[in-house]
């Protein structure tokens, strides 16, 4: 555990769900862990007790990639927690894959059709970007757009590109399909989930429209990728808005967790609940500070590109997926500097590559 995390309650200790299986963190919200193949390699999911209509059953809050294994361990989840009961809808913090994979084969009862078809509910802003890209356009993970766009910012190496351009079908992949229907949820909508109110905090910077969900009742926030205990949440600017300010945006929806209560139990997306969030959202703003000091200094020394200030950000070695992050990044911290006035942004002819001054 590194010295930030010390300074977190992790309130469960050690203690993970095993994939497929189910941990009740808070009464009635069972936490529920599933594998990734990426660097970053799982996600929690939040499976919790319900009732719509009269009828009784579950809510199920985000839903991992669209994966084999992942499926194998939902379908066992159905098995050994629902008591066979149904799912009566199923909730998506934001559009990411390791969120919304899955959203339709879970709506639609999963591999078993075990209930009739339900409700997903998104954030417009979110279901209109996993549509978008579900679709095969606008995905920033890769295609000719994504490779010019981060070419422009110093990705110069033609193996690197090339396999970006590769990755035009990578969303798709992961989210073969959306519900054609949705339901729409906005900041300040409150829902009855279990016989207890949870209030929607949007969110902004990491994603168009990202919903947390906050219980007075219970002091439980459900954060999705807004607040994470071990990682900062990644804030890039890509293809689809390449002129985008991202960091002041997600900066700024900082505060709207700031005013929850200081023993709030933080349910993230990654890594474990833990309680301290106000301690956490301290150290995620002097990260931000000290990387865009960094940055003023680099570009007071010599006009600088995305991917020169990569190696500043990011000590370790970097795949193509990991890149892709890191040159978003970094470019969302030029930006904010950029789009404060505090830096100038110009375009090399010789090699056609923006850097900042």
């Amino acid at each position: 555990m590194n010295p930030l995390e010390q300074q977190l309650d992790y309130v469960f200790a050690d203690r993970l769900p095993e994939s497929g299986h189910s941990m009740e963190v808070t009464p009635g919200v069972f936490w529920v862990r599933m594998p990734l193949p990426f660097a970053l390699d799982h996600i929690n999911l939040w499976v919790m007790r319900d009732e719509i209509d009269g009828v009784a059953g579950w809510t199920i809050i985000d839903c991992g990639i669209s994966d084999e294994t992942i499926r194998a361990n939902w379908e066992n989840t159905f098995d050994t927690l629902l008591d066979g009961l149904p799912v009566l809808r199923v909730i998506v913090t934001h559009c990411h894959p390791d969120h919304l994979g899955l959203a339709d084969w879970i709506c639609n009862g999963g591999e078993k059709k075990r209930w009739d078809p339900v409700r997903l509910w998104m954030s417009l802003g979110e279901y209109a970007m996993g549509r978008v890209m579900s679709a095969g356009d606008g995905s920033d993970a890769g295609g000719e757009r994504a490779a010019r766009h981060f070419a422009r910012h110093g990705m110069t190496d033609p193996a690197s590109l090339e396999a970006l351009r590769k990755r035009d079908t990578y969303y798709p992949k992961l989210v073969p399909s959306i519900p054609p229907v949705y339901r729409r949820l906005r900041d300040g909508d409150k829902l009855t989930i279990g016989g207890r109110e949870w209030e929607v905090v949007t969110g902004f910077g990491h994603s168009p429209e990202h919903c947390a969900f906050f219980c007075a009742q219970t002091k439980v926030l459900i954060s999705g990728d807004m607040v994470l205990p071990r990682i900062s949440t990644n804030v890039s600017v890509f293809a689809i808005e390449p002129e985008g300010n991202p960091l002041a945006l997600f900066l700024g929806s900082l505060g709207r967790y700031e005013s929850l209560p200081a023993d709030t139990l933080v349910l993230p997306s990654h890594g474990k609940p833990f309680r301290g969030m106000h301690t956490r959202i301290g150290q995620l703003r002097d990260h931000h500070a000290a990387r865009l000091q960094e940055v003023r200094e680099a570009c007071a020394i010599k006009p600088q590109s995305a991917a020169d200030i990569v190696p500043l950000m990011f000590k370790r070695p970097l795949d193509v997926h990991q890149m892709t992050f890191a040159l978003g990044e970094a470019l969302a911290h030029l930006h904010l500097l950029w789009l404060e006035g505090e830096l100038v942004r110009h375009t090399h002819d010789e090699d056609g590559v923006i850097r900042f001054q």
